[in-house]
């Protein structure tokens, strides 16, 4: 599936997963989890979860983490995918 079609799918996707001051950590197993479930996955930072990141950078992270593709940052959101 080519990344023009995943953005659009992710449109209209809710948020599911919200990291806040405890870090990506404290979601990686969830994330993981919704990852098997559904392909596409909306992820939303809290200002308390960014500290001195940025939402690309903690992104990043995350996706490495669990093993996925980025679809897109915008905002304070992120999409990933299941690779």
């Amino acid at each position: 599936m080519d990344e023009h079609e995943l953005r659009k799918q992710a449109h209209d996707l809710d948020v599911t997963v919200w990291v806040g001051k405890s870090g990506i950590s404290a979601v990686t197993d969830e994330l993981f989890d919704q990852l098997k479930e559904r392909k596409l996955v909306k992820v939303k930072f809290h200002r308390s979860a960014r500290g001195g990141t940025t939402v690309e950078e903690l992104t990043d992270q995350l996706a490495d983490e669990v093993n996925a593709q980025i679809v897109e940052t915008r905002g304070n959101t992120a999409v990933l995918f299941k690779r």
